[in-house]
């Protein structure tokens, strides 16, 4: 009798234990934890054009900043084509200076300037002549054909006179405006042309689009690499995320904004996150996640950042837990 009482207490405190773990808040055990790893994405750094690297400042594992020099690639045609560019720029730039100058030079137009002045003596002096012979005409005692002479001579030298003038106005007029206007559009191409092979030259110096580890290099020095192909992936710290798999029962407790606490072997304690992205349609458990009982089971895909995303390693798995 004794025994069987023995039997029905132990029954009784076993009926109550389970009862007292199924009340939430009184033992109740923890849902299983949400299973994944950590992912990142990667910033793939490329030349425009393709070419042969002659230096590479990247190395892997190495933490950069942004804007600081990964590699370049032979520039030997874009530094031709600048300083051709150049060239042809200040050659424009001086025809349009010649133009909108005087078209005679300062010590052109002094020639001129002496000319005048020997035409104005010149002109004085058959004035002069002119005027005597006038006087020996009307007096008898100088022929007429001597007061011709004069007379053509002052004729020659008044048109010396003004021709040398002419001549110097002529020095000190600018061109026409058409001609300015074509010197102008031929400074302004050569600008754009020259702006333009700069700007070549530079893309053959690659720099790191944001700060981050250098996570792989993918060429060497002295390789040919093709057009657009990455040479040095980076990865940026707001790149690396928690991915996880809610099942379809449990998704609606989570939402964009939502807090995670993260765990895996090697995290540091407290490590958390927050939910960014939702899978708007489920999937079936992807091969990643090692777990017979949930790799039957219908998933959303969760995205989370990570709060601390230097203390965790992209591959890593993960378990995640609603905060």
């Amino acid at each position: 009798m004794r025994r069987l009482l023995v039997i029905v207490a132990v029954l009784l405190l076993a009926v109550m234990a389970g009862w007292w773990w199924g009340i939430p808040g009184t033992g109740q055990s923890e849902p299983a934890p949400f299973l994944g790893y950590v992912e990142g994405d990667a910033i793939h750094t490329a030349a425009k054009a393709g070419g042969r690297i002659v230096s590479l400042d990247a190395k892997e594992g190495e933490d950069v900043a942004a804007d600081a020099p990964l590699f370049k690639l032979d520039s030997e045609s874009e530094e031709a084509a600048v300083s051709a560019a150049a060239a042809k720029l200040a050659e424009a730039k001086d025809q349009l200076a010649d133009l909108e100058a005087a078209q005679q030079r300062p010590e052109e137009i002094a020639i001129l300037e002496a000319e005048r002045r020997q035409a104005a003596a010149s002109l004085d002096l058959a004035r002069t002549e002119l005027e005597r012979q006038r006087r020996l005409v009307a007096q008898k005692t100088a022929a007429q054909s001597s007061l011709d002479q004069a007379e053509m001579t002052f004729a020659r030298d008044t048109a010396a006179l003004g021709e040398a003038e002419r001549r110097i106005e002529a020095g000190r007029l600018a061109a026409r405006q058409g001609k300015v206007d074509a010197a102008k559009a031929a400074v302004a191409a050569a600008k754009a042309e020259l702006d333009g092979a700069e700007k070549t030259l530079a893309e053959r110096s690659v720099a790191a689009p944001a700060a981050g580890r250098i996570s792989e290099v993918l060429y060497r020095v002295g390789e040919i690499v093709p057009a657009a192909s990455p040479v040095v992936k980076i990865l940026p710290p707001d790149r690396i995320e928690a991915w996880f798999y809610v099942p379809e029962g449990r998704i609606a407790a989570l939402k964009p904004g939502a807090g995670v606490v993260l765990s895996c072997d090697g995290c540091p304690p407290g490590l958390s996150g927050t939910v960014r992205f939702i899978a708007p349609e489920a999937e079936f458990t992807p091969p990643v996640i090692f777990s017979r009982q949930e790799r039957a089971k219908l998933v959303f895909l969760v995205k989370a950042a990570i709060d601390r995303p230097d203390a965790v390693a992209p591959g890593l798995p993960i378990e995640v837990r609603p905060r």
